[in-house]
């Protein structure tokens, strides 16, 4: 683990507080309920609707889908992770390594442009709230583990003054 992912106690109070507040609470049983929601959604009623469109609607809802399911799994990932150092099964230190953080960002956010409107609209309403809920999940993940670790990162000048204080003994 490098220095930028070493967990000072503060911050691991920080992720443990986190794990265990209602925020916490609130966000997994969305983000579980919406992974299940979708799942029922993908095999039942979207693939019968699927079947009804046209060829480049039929790739775009296919791409989609694709993009919806990566980002509701790195959600998914990212919400268990913090349960395990809620419960204990996962200390804070590891939950900042960098395989429990979300990734498959360029995938997970997509581009700029808004998916079709031939898309049916059981899908673009996943769609939109898994890109809600993720941009929520990468918020916390962000204040968390990147800007808390440039928090506590030292100071490139006050690093060499106290290296010359070191040096002279003053």
């Amino acid at each position: 683990m490098n220095d930028a992912n070493t967990v000072l106690p503060w911050r691991a109070d920080v992720i443990q507080d986190f794990a265990r507040s209602e925020l916490f609470e609130r966000t997994f049983q969305e983000g579980m309920e919406l992974v299940e929601e979708t799942a029922a959604y993908l095999d039942g009623a979207g693939r019968q609707e699927s079947k009804l469109l046209s060829r480049n609607a039929a790739l775009a809802y296919a791409s989609e889908s694709m993009r919806l399911t990566t980002r509701l799994m790195q959600v998914a990932s990212w919400l268990l992770v913090q349960r395990a150092v809620r419960e204990g099964d996962m200390a804070p230190d590891s939950a900042c390594e960098d395989r429990y953080r979300l990734a498959a960002e360029e995938v997970c956010r997509g581009g700029e442009e808004e998916p079709s409107d031939d898309l049916p609209a059981g899908l673009l309403i996943l769609l939109d709230r898994s890109r809600r809920l993720y941009e929520r999940v990468r918020h916390l993940d962000r204040r968390m583990y990147v800007e808390a670790a440039e928090d506590v990162a030292p100071h490139p000048v006050l690093s060499q003054l106290d290296r010359l204080k070191s040096a002279f003994g003053t």
